[in-house]
């Protein structure tokens, strides 16, 4: 069978209406939600309630997997409900009024190509000069710290946060903590198409570090140089392939990158 252009407006049709569908039910649990906080406003109950969030997540962890679908996608998603689940509570308790919005968010300011394909804070890096100390600073915040397959690097987790700690004992890492001390070395934004994003920021003349760089996870990653008037770079990441742990060869490849410049 060959695929048409018909075919193609068919099924974004089916994905519409499946949009369609998912609004609705998220409307029908924010008014459940809203009943939840008269309950705990009239029972005295805490607003938090962590053993409950533990249990969602876990829970609906469990159904993306019988389902086939991604559990760490379904759990920020599941975040992102929980924290406007929060929001709801709070307002109802204050009996805040809702601010008016409309369909179309930029208004009328034209909408950027980033502004078009960026997702998320996807993780910051950091480098630090004691690698054991800024484990044990994060670890006493509630991160969860995980070892990369490189020694000098790791990932510290917590919810949908990821912070990667870079120590060091690498001439391109030594380099950059003799020039700039500990502290973040870039943020990464996760983007939909990383080449959608180059072709942008070049055609804006934005400077660039690199071109964009595959890993055999399939993430495609490019960062930007250093602003000399913020002193940040930003990395741009898309996630192709599926969700793995970040690479401690990859970060190691943009500090060689920087050594390089």
């Amino acid at each position: 069978m060959v695929a048409t252009m018909s075919d193609l407006s068919q099924l974004r049709q089916k994905i519409d209406d499946i949009d369609l569908a998912i609004v609705k039910l998220l409307a029908e649990r924010m008014d459940v939600c809203r009943q939840v906080a008269e309950v705990k406003a009239g029972t005295g109950t805490a607003v938090i309630q962590p053993q409950r969030v533990r249990e969602v997540l876990t829970v609906r962890r469990q159904w993306a997997i019988d389902n086939q679908v991604d559990p760490d996608f379904t759990e920020q998603l599941f975040r992102i409900l929980l924290s406007e689940t929060h929001r709801i509570e709070i307002a109802e308790e204050r009996n805040e009024i809702a601010p008016s919005k409309t369909a179309d968010a930029s208004g009328s300011t034209p909408q950027s190509a980033l502004d078009t394909v960026a997702c998320r804070i996807d993780h910051v890096v950091v480098a630090v000069a004691n690698l054991d100390s800024a484990m044990v600073f994060l670890t006493s915040l509630g991160f969860k710290i995980t070892r990369t397959q490189d020694s000098a690097i790791v990932t510290a987790d917590a919810g949908g946060v990821t912070v990667v700690l870079v120590g060091p004992g690498d001439p391109a890492v030594d380099a950059h903590l003799a020039d700039h001390g500990s502290g973040v070395q870039h943020i990464a934004i996760e983007v939909l198409n990383a080449g959608f994003v180059q072709q942008a920021l070049a055609a804006a003349g934005v400077p660039l570090l690199t071109d964009v760089v595959v890993d055999a996870a399939g993430h495609e990653q490019l960062f930007t140089v250093v602003d000399p008037a913020t002193g940040v770079q930003l990395g741009f990441i898309s996630r192709t392939g599926h969700r793995v742990p970040i690479s401690g060869h990859n970060v190691r490849a943009l500090f060689s990158a920087l050594g390089k410049l």
